[in-house]
């Protein structure tokens, strides 16, 4: 499975995701400039945390006119593999992959964290390596991560399942002190109505090393890999 990940101006956690996917897992990964629009030898699509173009105006604003962007929504409509993760989460709903918006967080200001997460669903790639209702910590980092959409689409995302991460606490239980940012509905990920696009606000990458004290992130790309190999059998 060969990864691609995004490189904007302003992009900081780039080189942690291809040190998860190519020093880690052993997996054909290439850092893909901004300007750049050729993706088609990749099967996953990376779009990393950061500050693209400094998060002026709103974040993912000005990102989502960057020329790789067109390529994005290509690949993504081939139903090829897409990931966004934290900064790349607010670009994916910019440009309309993923529904919602990604606003300041509840109480305005930047949160730095590791905090439990319940896994909603785990008969996708992206989460069947862990388990229903398993709760795994993962690190956040954001400014800007409270999730909202207005009721329609809540209510479409329940219904269709779109629903992969909540905040909780530590036994699974949905409670407003464990609700770091005041999202709506405790979101943290998410997916699109295919399930071949994921959005989420924590890091993953910044927990698949065992010397960061936790690999729970680990096991979402783990679990994109056991797709491919099952579907190659």
């Amino acid at each position: 499975m060969k990864f691609g990940v995004i490189v904007f101006p302003g992009s900081n956690c780039d080189r942690d995701l291809v040190y998860v996917t190519r020093d880690l897992l052993g997996q054909p990964t290439r850092l893909v400039w901004h300007q750049d629009t050729d993706l088609d030898d990749l099967d996953v699509v990376v779009l990393p945390g950061g500050f693209s173009y400094g998060d002026y105006l709103r974040c993912g604003a000005i990102a989502r006119f960057s020329p790789v962007l067109k390529s994005v929504i290509a690949h993504a409509q081939q139903g090829k593999f897409v990931l966004g993760v934290c900064n790349g989460f607010q670009i994916l709903t910019e440009v309309g992959l993923l529904p919602g918006a990604l606003t300041r967080n509840r109480d305005l200001h930047f949160i730095c964290d590791r905090v439990p997460l319940r896994v909603e669903r785990a008969d996708l790639p992206w989460t069947q390596a862990y388990q229903p209702g398993q709760v795994i910590t993962l690190p956040i980092a954001h400014g800007e991560g409270r999730y909202q959409a207005d009721a329609d689409t809540l209510a479409q995302l329940e219904a269709q399942g779109q629903i992969l991460l909540r905040y909780c606490d530590s036994s699974g239980e949905l409670t407003a002190a464990h609700n770091p940012n005041g999202s709506l509905a405790h979101i943290a990920g998410l997916v699109n109505r295919q399930g071949n696009v994921l959005g989420l606000m924590p890091h993953p990458e910044r927990a698949a090393d065992p010397v960061l004290g936790g690999t729970d992130g680990r096991w979402l790309f783990a679990g994109l890999l056991q797709a491919t190999a099952m579907a190659l059998v």
